[in-house]
């Protein structure tokens, strides 16, 4: 038996994963459990977690798997520090105490971390070849183009790809500074957002705009070719020698400053959302074509933070190149402990691949699962009304009859999932034919901005009949976005056609409001059975209920607070809440039914708004 550990560390979304002979076992994030969002830090909680799921102590793992490498890492920013002396002296020498303390001494950390119980290895792989591997290893396919597109790792900002049994060749590669990624978190920062976790609100902002700035954008920020290659104007840009992504003159450009977080959005910056979105799903199409030209394969596998771009990820699907998209859930850097564990696995001890047909993922659903003693321990520390069923498919039963009736559900059962999205394990579930929803579920629940889409959840058999996707397409991890099926589509008034800004949320769309987004999109989860049957179960229900097979599914969490995790976590984030129904595995708590839980204002006060 080989055991390898893979870790990621020290940027952000902190992770850990653990293999057995190439299987899966276990990954999380350190944030799950340090509350943390998008901790940083050494992720030793999510470390202890895959130990104590593979049953084995430090002693026995095999080798232990760094996601990047360091020193090359650390030459890139001695070399960038001097290509731009002396504007960027003051970044540098803030970012030493970490360097100098920490990232450059990763060996003698993780031996600390394990009180110097390791026997085994400590290895190293580069950023991109643990996201190409988190990419392909996983996937059902047993040869496949590879994609990567992120901020930057070492030198790396993009990458593809040909993996082949268990083989990966990098081949072609763009360097730092000219970075898509970097250039969408210029602008998050720009709007107001917070970069490497706002992104996708930009994402979810683009359809209230219009591309007004998109040849402003190609003209003056990034000269784009017809491969895809590109090359970022750094006058514009402030990452190269400060800690801000963007200067003076790129707010000039726009004429304007940057949007104060918090305040209010205007259609300047719904406009100036929709023409980044338009630039890059533009660069991130022509790069998919380019690799389809190169390579003439029917597969591709997608990893790094812009494959979490699901607008740009179903353009792909509907370009047609591509027979079959295969995307890693953990797309961003938590996914590299994954994909350095695979790597070395594959390319490093050369162990055979068995491809599994369905994926190596097990759904993503790779997180904590919790028992009844435990449920019940903290359902009693807080003297909590509940009522316990014996039996998981009356549960799923009554799930499906409150969600009928309008009411909203935190769902927590089975194991966490592992990367950004929840995928009904750890979900807040709710009925999408309620055009009051939406709004509802942002503001009284998740307590976020209101333009924010929802996604829906649909069963996998089911898909085509609400959505305009390929025939026998799946999108289990929410990663691809796809238009509603004009059979649910409703007609506008020529009042709500002329509709602007966020004031688009007016309009009816659709017989399914709740998850159809401005432009009749959604970012869909298609729901197996064999993978998640409980899931499956509580749609199904409500299909016999509705003769809809859609329900909402968001993440269990408010804004500024990391997916939950545990029982007390999910019992907190109800009360704090307008959640109606909880559900911990076999439990059922009202909201009528409990009592105002003592200290909940420090709970409010806890996580910070992002």
């Amino acid at each position: 038996m080989t055991y390898l550990l893979g870790i990621s560390a020290y940027y952000h979304d902190s992770a850990a994963a653990i293999i057995k002979d190439g299987i899966i076992i276990a990954a999380a994030q350190e944030e799950r459990f340090t509350r943390i969002k998008q901790d940083s830090e050494f992720p030793i909680n999510a470390v202890n977690y895959c130990l104590k799921e593979a049953g084995i102590e430090p002693e026995q793992l095999d080798g232990v798997v760094y996601y990047e490498k360091p020193f090359v890492k650390f030459e890139r920013i001695l070399e960038t520090t001097m290509a731009y002396i002396p504007f960027s002296m003051r970044s540098f020498i803030n970012a030493m105490p970490v360097w100098l303390n920490t990232k450059l001494f990763i060996p003698s950390k993780i031996d600390k971390y394990f009180d110097k119980r390791l026997t085994c290895p400590i290895y190293f792989t580069s950023h991109h070849e643990s996201h190409c591997a988190s990419a392909f290893y996983p996937s059902p396919f047993e040869e496949a183009a590879i994609l990567c597109l992120d901020g930057v790792g070492e030198w790396d900002t993009t990458t593809w790809a040909v993996g082949q049994g268990n083989k990966i060749d990098i081949k072609q590669k763009i360097e730092f500074p000219h970075s898509l990624g970097l250039l969408y978190s210029a602008f998050t920062g720009f709007l107001g957002f917070k970069v490497n976790s706002g992104e996708y609100k930009v994402m979810g902002l683009a359809p209230y705009g219009e591309p007004v700035y998109k040849d402003l954008i190609l003209e003056n920020l990034i000269d784009v070719k017809e491969d895809g290659s590109f090359w970022l104007n750094q006058e514009y840009f402030g990452y190269c020698t400060t800690d801000y992504m963007f200067n003076k003159k790129f707010e000039n450009l726009f004429k304007r400053p940057s949007r104060k977080p918090e305040t209010a959005l205007t259609q300047n910056d719904m406009d100036i959302a929709a023409s980044l979105q338009e630039v890059t799903e533009e660069i991130i199409l022509k790069l998919s074509n380019y690799v389809y030209n190169q390579t003439k394969m029917k597969n591709l596998c997608l990893a790094g933070g812009c494959a979490l771009n699901c607008v740009s990820n179903g353009n792909i699907l509907k370009n047609g190149k591509f027979d079959n998209i295969w995307i890693q859930p953990a797309a961003g850097d938590a996914g590299g402990a994954l994909g350095a564990a695979l790597a070395v696995y594959y390319m490093g001890l050369k162990n055979e691949r068995i491809v599994n047909p369905e994926d190596s993922q097990k759904g993503s659903l790779l997180g904590p699962k919790y028992t009844d003693e435990e449920i019940i321990d903290t359902l009693n520390k807080f003297n909590a009304k509940y009522t316990k069923y014996d039996s998981e498919e009356e549960v799923c039963k009554i799930i499906a009859k409150y969600i009928s009736e309008g009411k909203s559900i935190g769902h927590f059962a089975g194991r966490m999932e592992y990367g950004p999205r929840a995928l009904g394990n750890r979900s807040i579930l709710a009925d999408p034919r309620n055009r009051e929803m939406q709004r509802n579920l942002n503001l009284a629940i998740k307590k976020r901005e209101s333009f924010r889409p929802f996604a829906p959840s649909c069963l996998e058999e089911d898909v085509e009949k609400f959505f305009d996707i390929k025939k026998g397409k799946k999108s289990p991890y929410m990663l691809l976005t796809q238009p509603i099926s004009d059979s649910i589509k409703t007609e506008l008034t020529q009042e709500e056609k002329n509709y602007k800004g966020i004031d688009k949320l007016k309009a009816y769309r659709s017989i399914l409001p709740a998850i159809t987004h401005v432009n009749y999109s959604a970012r869909i989860q298609t729901v197996s059975k064999k993978i998640n049957p409980r899931y499956w179960n509580i749609i199904n229900e409500f299909k016999k209920l509705t003769d809809c097979s859609v329900i909402v599914n968001t993440s269990f969490n408010i804004r500024g607070e990391p997916i939950v995790n545990t029982p007390e976590n999910a019992y907190k984030c109800f009360m704090f809440t307008d959640l109606d129904v909880l559900v911990l595995e076999n439990y059922i708590l009202l909201k009528e039914d409990q009592k105002k839980l003592e200290g909940i204002e420090q709970y409010q006060k806890q996580f910070k708004l992002d």
